[in-house]
């Protein structure tokens, strides 16, 4: 709590405008793929990778524009206490849109070549949030294993 009030502080005192950020729904989906990487508490190589090209994908940003949502988002993660406050601006996606998001969670999870437990459960509550049903949570899920599998 200490470091979230250091980091308003800090924000305020630098003239960030913290709302234009905060209800930006790019950095929220940032936000989402950094936090499933983080959530074994070890992001390799490949899950940083990955996290870079599927937010180009999702979003068609350039390399640079990609690079520095990941490092927002990265510091951002740091200082949230739930997925609650980054899925809230995400609702209003398709559900298209929903499914991508949460397929390339999954994708992000398995960059390694394994997922962890708790990057299933960050994924299964992310999409609990989007209103992503189960079915198609799971059917996500099957197709980033299987794809990995050929």
């Amino acid at each position: 709590m200490f470091n979230s009030l250091h980091s308003l502080f800090k924000q305020l005192l630098e003239g960030t405008d913290l709302s234009q950020q905060s209800q930006n729904p790019n950095f929220a989906i940032a936000c989402l793929l950094a936090e499933v990487a983080g959530a074994d508490h070890d992001i390799n190589q490949q899950e940083h990778d990955a996290k870079l090209e599927l937010l180009k994908k999702l979003l068609n940003v350039s390399d640079s524009d990609a690079q520095a949502l990941i490092t927002q988002a990265d510091e951002q993660i740091k200082q949230s206490a739930s997925l609650y406050e980054f899925t809230t601006q995400l609702r209003e996606l398709s559900q298209e849109a929903r499914f991508d998001l949460i397929k390339a969670m999954w994708e992000v999870a398995h960059a390694d070549g394994e997922i962890d437990p708790l990057e299933d459960a960050v994924i299964r509550k992310a999409a609990e949030l989007l209103y992503v049903d189960h079915g198609e949570f799971i059917r996500a899920k099957l197709l980033v294993t299987e794809k990995g599998k050929k």
